[in-house]
């Protein structure tokens, strides 16, 4: 049997090499998407070979998974969700348990955040009764400070949740530092930016916890899925929980006495022995995900350093061939970090005598994927104007970026000639327009 195995899996190699040439760029014609999956023949091998097994549920390699990823990003526990969106509301959820005690989160309480990001870092806010406390980010870096953070903590704040922007570090040693100090946990959205550094620290390893998104325009990709990971164990047995129907029991699938008291608990009103399989403790979801996701996971973090790297370089690729065209405010790197980026934002000047529409359509027309700067002001969207939240200082920059800013792609397909069309293609507009 395992013969015939490897005789499929070779014709699985085979059959990428032969749908997967590489095609020649042509200018104009092939398009540059601003994000997406890199995925190789040992991808496609894990995934046949997961199917051929089929382990179809969360399994070994969800467990391997999580524990490789846990040691690669310097944490105790790492926990798979079926989204990194499911993984901020698992990671925000977790703090309103009644395991927390004097520390839970209550309906009214608030949460730290900023208005220029994704809706997925805000929305578990309000989904918990929570109130979102919005601040403004600095253009360039297109991140809060921690002076910002430090105004807008009042009576009832108690957290904060903010996303390294683009894979740019926010100050998030300062802003721990800010947490400890006046007791609040923190929450590191780490999905555009695992592998960044901050003062010579991984991004994901300063709160308390932090979360990651494996979907197909991240730097690893399981198709879908996400993961949340702490190394506080009280928050991971939460956040385990909540994940898993809510159950109090801590077994693995297929596993049924783990801890050899399966039948002795005595927990809320239930009879003396209740299956501890059975009980539960959290009112909780089912966000898991599956080994097939987990197995390709793994053949996708063999190769994030090399993800990384190109990331960065083609980075430095736009912005040195960007530097010094008029009209345009281009990315910077936080003081003191190292991002691994996500996208490379640009600021049409508002002063321009061109916008940002104009200078979109145009690359647009070129095959240039663009994106914007994710929801620019959150506040200004139908979905939260009549929600309850806060706004601490004015939303200035985070007005700007809903106006004047976009992205484009820096992952690791590009090559360097279609980098250099895209430069070449700016370049080109902006001196029509000058």
């Amino acid at each position: 049997m395992s013969d015939r195995k490897d005789l499929i899996l070779e014709e699985v190699r085979n059959y990428h090499q032969e749908v997967s040439p590489e095609r020649e760029f042509v200018p104009g014609q092939t398009e540059i998407w601003p994000s997406g999956a890199v995925l190789s023949d040992a991808d496609r091998m894990a995934l046949v070979e997961a199917a051929l097994e089929m382990r179809i549920a969360a399994g070994r390699s969800s467990r391997k998974f999580e524990s490789t990823f846990a040691r690669r990003l310097k944490r105790r526990k790492a926990h798979l969700t079926n989204s990194g969106s499911s993984a901020n509301l698992l990671a925000v959820s977790a703090l309103t348990s009644h395991v927390l005690e004097d520390r839970r989160l209550k309906p009214g309480d608030e949460i730290i955040t900023v208005a220029a990001g994704f809706p997925t870092t805000v929305n578990p806010i309000l989904q918990n009764g929570l109130i979102p406390v919005f601040v403004d980010v600095d253009l360039g870096t297109y991140n809060t400070t921690a002076d910002r953070v430090a105004a807008a903590i009042g009576p009832r704040t108690r957290a904060i949740i903010i996303a390294h922007a683009l894979g740019n570090p926010f100050e998030v040693r300062e802003i721990a530092e800010l947490a400890t100090e006046h007791e609040l946990f923190l929450i590191e959205d780490n999905c555009d930016a695992v592998g960044s550094l901050y003062e010579g620290e991984l991004t994901g390893t300063f709160g308390d916890m932090t979360t990651v998104s494996f979907y197909p325009a991240h730097h690893l990709t399981m198709g879908e899925g996400g993961c949340v990971l702490t190394s506080n164990l009280a928050l991971a047995r939460i956040v385990e929980s909540l994940r898993d129907w809510g159950r109090d029991c801590w077994c693995e699938p297929g596993e049924n006495d783990r801890c050899l008291k399966r039948f002795t608990y005595q927990m809320g009103t239930l009879p003396a022995g209740y299956d501890h399989k059975y009980i539960f403790s959290h009112v909780g979801y089912n966000l898991k995900a599956t080994d097939i996701q987990a197995a390709l996971g793994l053949t996708q973090l063999a190769e994030l350093d090399s993800f990384i790297a190109k990331r960065r370089h083609n980075w430095r690729r736009l912005r040195e061939g960007l530097d010094g065209v008029p009209g345009l405010l281009l990315p910077e790197a936080t003081p003191r970090s190292e991002p691994s980026w996500f996208g490379f934002a640009i600021t049409v000047d508002p002063g321009a005598p061109f916008g940002r529409a104009a200078l979109v359509d145009f690359l647009e027309d070129r095959r240039i994927g663009t994106r914007r700067l994710f929801a620019g002001n959150l506040t200004r969207h139908p979905a939260y104007i009549d929600q309850p939240h806060r706004v601490v200082g004015e939303l200035t920059n985070s007005d700007i970026i809903t106006e004047h800013t976009f992205w484009i792609g820096v992952y690791p397909a590009l090559t360097d000639e279609m980098l250099d069309y895209v430069t070449a293609s700016i370049k080109e507009f902006v001196a029509a327009h000058g």
